[in-house]
């Protein structure tokens, strides 16, 4: 069986949020701890990543020998995207878990799971893909109309801003349909715009929401920042449930 037909299901927002919130209660500590062990994990990672900028793009003085700071920065990089991508499918995991009425174990946040890791790589990475090579074209027939007349500069930029907005918003649930509705990433994006497409106003004011509830966590600082993502990642989840079922299509939740 797979994905529900697009505007089948229609997104509560305020359901989303209670729901999430009390997935996230169901287990908060495992969440709060998972959050710090992957921020801990990923620190030396951002130093890395850090001093290599400052020193290349900079020109600040290094450290290490130049060629150690070019190495680390690769080194930084590749650490970074592998703990981010643990973290978002630990914590998606979890969520899961909870919303379907179960206590999470740390276990279930802390298991690497290769496969769905990837999925969520590769679906990441076109949609910067996409967004770059629009870009580009857009700004490339800016510069083109902009030797005719400067002010036509602009337009292209703006139809770029336009479908930049769009295709981020039908790709709010990009890291649930990665690991639980399809396995292709040119397949996450296009059930991503085919689902969303429907609801795509009332997902817009869930998106604006979510930075709401971001800034108000933002506010307490640390305390607020360590349990906010977390809190969406939960939310979030539970959204894509109301959208697209709860029905683990991939098989993640049982590998």
């Amino acid at each position: 069986m797979g994905l529900p037909t697009p505007g089948t299901n229609k997104l509560s927002v305020l359901r989303a949020i209670e729901d999430g919130w009390q997935a996230f209660c169901r287990a908060p500590w495992p969440f709060v701890f998972f959050q710090v062990l992957a921020l801990v994990i990923m620190a030396p990672f951002i130093g890395l990543i850090t001093h290599g900028l400052l020193h290349l793009a900079m020109g600040a003085p290094a450290l290490i020998h130049p060629i150690a700071a070019k190495v680390g920065l690769v080194v930084g990089l590749v650490g970074y995207i592998v703990v981010a991508l643990w973290t978002a499918v630990g914590l998606t995991r979890g969520a899961w878990t909870s919303l379907e009425g179960q206590k999470p174990s740390f276990r279930s946040f802390t298991r690497w799971d290769r496969q769905a890791s990837g999925r969520l790589f590769g679906s990441v990475l076109l949609l910067l893909v996409v967004l770059a090579v629009v870009g580009a074209v857009a700004w490339g027939i800016g510069f083109g109309l902009g030797k005719l007349n400067a002010a036509l500069f602009i337009i292209p930029l703006i139809a770029f801003a336009i479908f930049k907005i769009w295709l981020v918003v039908t790709q709010q649930f990009l890291v649930p349909m990665s690991l639980f509705g399809v396995k292709r990433p040119v397949e996450t994006l296009q059930a991503g715009i085919e689902g969303v497409g429907p609801s795509w106003w009332t997902v817009l004011w869930f998106v604006i929401v979510e930075s709401i509830v971001a800034g108000v966590a933002y506010l307490f600082n640390a305390g607020g920042l360590l349990v906010l993502a977390p809190v969406l990642v939960c939310i979030s989840t539970a959204a894509y449930r109301q959208l697209f079922g709860s029905q683990d299509h991939t098989g993640v939740m049982s590998n």
